[in-house]
Order: C-alpha cells, then sequence, then structure tokens
C-alpha cells in the first residue's frame, strides 16, 4: 500500500479506502489506485484485517512521566471514560525519552490494543515512529505534548492565550523585565507558550530583541543553572514566569537561598497549578489547565473514531486556561 501511495503521490489513507470501495473518493482516484493495485499485484493482509475487525478493547496510552499530577490528571480522565464505554486502558511511561517513547509504541501494538493515546516525550524530535503507525493505519490521537507534523486528531490546552495571561499579568504589576524560562525549543508547548509570553511583551512596546528567553531541559540541575545565570546578569529581572510549576519551584528555592525577596525584588510565576503551587510559600501565581478533562476528551474522541461516529479527518480540540493570581507576583505598583 506504501508503493501504491507513492506511486500515485496520495497517502496510504486514501489508497486503503480506495481498496474498501469507499464513497467518499473521487471515482477516476478510486479507478487509478484499483488499477494500479491490479498491476502491482496487491494482496490484502487477511490477518491484518481480522485483527483490526476483532477488539481487544483495550486502549493504550503513553505519557512523558506518571509523577507530575499534570499527566496523573490526563490518566483519570482517560481511565474514567474508557471504562464507562466497556474498555481497559494500558499506560506506558516514556521517562522523557524519545527511544522509550519508541519502545512503549511496539509494547502496546503488539499487544493488540485497539488504539493509542499519545504525550510526547520531551526528547522527541523525529516523528517516524508516529508516522509508521499512522501509514499502518493504527488508530492514535495526542494530548498535551504534540506535533503538527503527522495529520491526526489532538487535545491540547491554549498554551499560547494562557502564557500571554501570565506575561500581561506580570506586565500589570509593574514588570518589565521578564525572563521566560521555556523547554526545549522543539517542544509544542515550548512555542506556543513563547509565542504568548512575546505578544504580551510587544503590546507593552517591548521587542522581541529585548525579550529575556532561556532554555531549560526542564531537569532540576537545568533549573537551578538559569536560575543562577539569571540572577548574575548585571541588568537583572524583576520577574521570571517558567514554563512549568516544577521550574518555578526550583527556582523558587534559589531566590530564597541568595536571601531575594518574592515578590518584592523578584516575581515568580509557573504554568499548571500543580498542587504545590498553593503550599509554597510565597503560594505560586500559575495557570490552570483541565487534565482531567483533556484526558476525557481524547479518550471519548478516540473512541468515537474506532467506532465510526466521527470521521477519520484530524481535529483539533484546544481547551481554555485560567490564570491563578497568588502571592508570588502581587507587587505593591
Amino acid at each position: 500500500m506504501k508503493e501504491i501511495a507513492k506511486k500515485l503521490n496520495v497517502s496510504v489513507s486514501t489508497v486503503s479506502r480506495a481498496l474498501k470501495d469507499s464513497p467518499e473518493l473521487h471515482p477516476d482516484t478510486k479507478k487509478r489506485i484499483v488499477e494500479m493495485a491490479k498491476s502491482m499485484n496487491y494482496q490484502p493482509n487477511l490477518l491484518a484485517q481480522s485483527l483490526r475487525i476483532s477488539r481487544s478493547k483495550v486502549l493504550g496510552v503513553i505519557v512523558p512521566e506518571l509523577e507530575s499530577h499534570f499527566f496523573s490528571s490526563n490518566i483519570s480522565g482517560i481511565q474514567d471514560t474508557a471504562y464507562k464505554r466497556g474498555y481497559n486502558v494500558m499506560i506506558c511511561q516514556s521517562n522523557e525519552s524519545y527511544v522509550q517513547e519508541i519502545s512503549n509504541i511496539r509494547v502496546l501494538v503488539a499487544s493488540q490494543v485497539d488504539g493509542l493515546l499519545i504525550s510526547l516525550s520531551r526528547e522527541t524530535k523525529n516523528y517516524q515512529h508516529l508516522q509508521d503507525l499512522y501509514d499502518r493505519e493504527i488508530p492514535f490521537i495526542m494530548f498535551d505534548r504534540v506535533t503538527e507534523e503527522i495529520p491526526v486528531s489532538r487535545v491540547t490546552v491554549d498554551d499560547e492565550h494562557g502564557a500571554y495571561q501570565v506575561t500581561h499579568h506580570l506586565l500589570e504589576q509593574g514588570c518589565r523585565k521578564i525572563a521566560f524560562i521555556s523547554g526545549p525549543q522543539d517542544l509544542y508547548i515550548s512555542k506556543k507558550r513563547k509565542g504568548g509570553y512575546l505578544k504580551a511583551l510587544a503590546e507593552y512596546g517591548i521587542s522581541e530583541k529585548d525579550s529575556r528567553v532561556y532554555i531549560s531541559d526542564l531537569n532540576q540541575e537545568s533549573n537551578r543553572q538559569i536560575a543562577y545565570k539569571i540572577l548574575e546578569e548585571e541588568d537583572r529581572a524583576d520577574a521570571i514566569f517558567a514554563m512549568i510549576d516544577p521550574v518555578a519551584v526550583d527556582v523558587m528555592l534559589i531566590l530564597k537561598e541568595k536571601g531575594i525577596k518574592i515578590p518584592e525584588e523578584i516575581a515568580l510565576a509557573g504554568f499548571t497549578n500543580n498542587p504545590t503551587s498553593a503550599v509554597v510559600e510565597p503560594s505560586l501565581t500559575t495557570v490552570s489547565q483541565p487534565g482531567y478533562e483533556m484526558g476525557q476528551i481524547a479518550a471519548n474522541h478516540l473512541l468515537d473514531q474506532l467506532d465510526e461516529i466521527v470521521p477519520d479527518e484530524p481535529q483539533s480540540f484546544v481547551l481554555g486556561t485560567t490564570l491563578i493570581a497568588r502571592n508570588s507576583t502581587l507587587k505593591l505598583k
């Protein structure tokens, strides 16, 4: 099927639909594909067909980490939805590893799950393993950590607007030298949250060249090094916006270690509304994102695709965010 698609410059899914005599395709397209299949002596894989017809009633889920409150919320939403619709769930953790992510996919596919829900690791920059899934017509969708390079449905929060909300709030508090600690630049959420940060700055006349963006590997050591770097600069930032709450907490510990008052000397904000953000001192300004609802929507949409309730065309679900202003940014102007 891949060879037919390549020769005719169409997608594998189009070839599949043509060979199944789908009424959605133009008759001329269908005729070209069928004739090419005959000339290439194409034979359908009956075993693969029988496996697709026979349901395992199991969904596979891959998340970067299980300890994260946000991903735990995603999983809860997926599980509750799956169980209500008669499905079980197999959960794998990539540990933010690209290699482990590929291994997880292989294990779940070998276990004959009916479909996959995938949130990408921070190391994932090559998407060939996802393209292979797509070409093999194995149903999957992505949530939170996604890529736009594979034409499947995805469920995300409005990362750009959430970052805009935080940055705009800091600007309203009188901050003008706002540092943004981003994750790896290839991450979809890094790009979106940086975009929201820059948009808010631009509204206050601060250009991108005057922005302060720092790239973290999102581990404790990297976060600490960036915090020290920000503090050592001569024209020191008056606010720090971290892409996720755990980074903000690591930065907070360094600020306290150096005796810097929060928010009087440096305001601090995060993103995700982890449970720790409300109990640290001072309480952390952050953005709430609906993790449980994201899991529900992702699972329901995948199951709707499996039951052919919705078309195969990819859809994008974008959920709203809510700014939660707390003591770490509420400065006296």
